[in-house]
């Protein structure tokens, strides 16, 4: 799991733009947790228009916790049954 989490930024708009990549690679991209948080990471050092980043990075942030939230639970109650 932490792989995927060390890999995931390299396909989102870090390093270069998403428009320059292939057609399917820039859908994955841009709906990626990681892309609105470097978009709104980019926006507020360079000064640039923010857009709905903030509203999307502040959702994924949202979508992890309950994710998580829910994944510990599980695994509580499985291993505090036995």
């Amino acid at each position: 799991m932490p792989l995927v989490l060390t890999v995931l930024p390299l396909f989102g708009s870090g390093f270069v733009p998403t428009d320059s990549m292939p057609v399917w690679l820039q859908w994955f991209a841009q709906y990626q947790p990681f892309t609105p948080f470097i978009e709104t990471t980019r926006g507020l050092l360079l000064g640039t228009p923010l857009g709905w980043n903030p509203v999307f990075a502040i959702g994924w942030c949202l979508v992890i916790v309950a994710a998580s939230y829910g994944w510990s639970r599980a695994l509580y109650e499985r291993k505090s049954v036995h």
